[in-house]
């Protein structure tokens, strides 16, 4: 690989908190930065000031950019004051890197779906950084790339915003930032304002899937990655997932990915060795 098509991962993993964490680099990141809010909330730097960083909003930052990341008692939609939130986060540079960053203009913040091809990039990065032996480091390096371009694809694919799919992302971001409690369809109808039929009807024409499915799309993605990478037990994970109970819970786990939990669990920290 030459100097012009260089890109290294420096740091990357997944941090899940609950209790009170800050940081701050306000004098700017030393290399480039990108963070994706994966469950919960909290607030972070952008656009100048410290705002809230909702699910799946994604941060990135280039060098010298001011830093600042503060997670601490919120109120969510529930009215309830607790601390919860997990993201990955991936420090990188290099002149491909350069290239790409100066190839358009981007937000510094942005908001995209929990969708699996989209976190399996993430947790392929976290898993390749943590390898004690790497004979391949460049892997990672590919891997962001990819990362980079699915961010630019992504925002290209953003749907242009009406009436009917502005209410449909909001019922969907309602869904990301609360699967883990137990809400109802009429909580998700209430919260935009509108009948539990029109909430399920626009939902489902925007996004071709069922408000209770998704809801469950999400809990299994938040737990996959709390059992990977938290300490949590099994049964743990699937109350703060928001599960009613673990035998539920192991079934629909089993269902959707062909293992059950431990099982999972145990192959995944095996290729973390």
């Amino acid at each position: 690989m030459t100097l012009e098509d260089s890109c290294q991962v420096h740091l990357a993993g997944y941090s899940f908190h609950t209790k009170p964490y800050y940081t701050s680099q306000l004098d700017g990141v030393k290399t480039y930065l990108m963070r994706f809010q994966t469950d919960g909330r909290c607030r972070a730097r952008y656009d100048g000031k410290l705002g809230m960083i909702e699910t799946g909003d994604l941060l990135l930052y280039s060098p010298g950019e001011p830093y600042e990341l503060k997670v601490d008692h919120e109120i969510n939609s529930l009215g309830e004051l607790m601390i919860d939130s997990a993201d990955y986060h991936i420090f990188f540079g290099g002149e491909w890197i350069d290239r790409w960053w100066k190839s358009e203009a981007r937000p510094t913040r942005m908001n995209f779906p929990l969708h699996e091809s989209f976190l399996s990039l993430f947790r392929q990065i976290a898993l390749e950084q943590r390898r004690i032996v790497n004979p391949f480091p460049e892997i990672s390096g590919y891997y962001m790339r990819i990362l980079c371009l699915e961010v630019d694809r992504l925002l290209k694919e953003q749907p242009k915003t009406t009436q009917k799919t502005h209410l449909a992302y909001q019922i969907k971001h309602y869904i990301e930032e609360n699967a883990s409690y137990m809400f109802k369809l009429e909580d998700v109808a209430a919260h935009v304002g509108i009948s539990i039929s029109r909430a399920v009807h626009l939902f489902k024409q925007t996004f071709d899937t069922s408000i209770m499915q998704y809801t469950l799309d999400v809990k299994l993605d938040m737990a996959k990655e709390r059992i990977i990478f938290s300490p949590q037990s099994l049964e743990n994970v699937a109350e703060t997932c928001g599960f009613a109970n673990y035998t539920y819970f192991h079934r629909v786990f089993r269902a959707r990915f062909g293992m059950s939990p431990r099982q999972f669990r145990t192959a995944n920290r095996e290729q973390l060795k």
